[in-house]
């Protein structure tokens, strides 16, 4: 047990290195993305996260982006902890039947105008937690979602991405954006 243990420790990780973020691809998507905003509000977006459940590696990738590679606050962007002061609901992971009052409780906090982004595979239709008896399916079963971001997880690219469309194309709600 104790020899396991110690190669675990020192053998290399299974996981291979992450790819390198391309510096004019994060430059020029935040320069649309701060345009679209100020165009769009007048001011930077502020974005709350509600964890629906799951595994917790979507929010490992939002959380890369307050990171020094990406800098949402650079980008006019930043996480708020209170429904009131937010502009787009971040939601990852499946609905579970305990986070789903939680949800709907943001939601209802949220001032008009508002978006929903639903982040990850989990999160577009309960991915493979889907058909779990804790597991009430993805977010656009419970709350209207204006962008789904596929990936499992998305990369914090692809987030930003979502982030920008949502603001250049979706000021009502007239349909879902599938992205990924």
């Amino acid at each position: 047990m104790i020899g396991r243990a110690l190669r675990a420790l020192l053998d290399s990780p299974a996981a291979g290195p992450l790819p390198p973020v391309a510096p004019d691809a994060v430059a020029a998507m935040a320069a649309r993305l701060a345009a679209a905003a100020q165009a769009r509000l007048g001011r930077s977006l502020a974005l709350l996260h509600v964890p629906a459940g799951g595994c917790n590696g979507c929010e490992l990738e939002l959380r890369a982006l307050n990171g020094i590679a990406y800098d949402l606050e650079r980008l006019g962007l930043r996480f708020v902890a209170a429904p009131a002061a937010a502009d787009v609901l971040l939601a990852t992971g499946p609905l579970t039947r305990a986070m789903r009052e939680a949800l709907l409780l943001a939601l209802d906090g949220l001032a008009e105008p508002r978006w929903v982004v639903a982040v990850g595979d989990c999160a577009v239709d309960g991915g493979v937690f889907k058909g779990s008896y804790a597991v009430l399916g993805g977010v656009p079963q419970t709350v209207p979602v204006d962008v789904l971001v596929r990936g499992c997880p998305p990369t914090p690219l692809q987030v930003l991405a979502a982030l920008t469309a949502l603001v250049e194309v979706h000021a009502g709600r007239s349909g879902q954006l599938l992205l990924g």
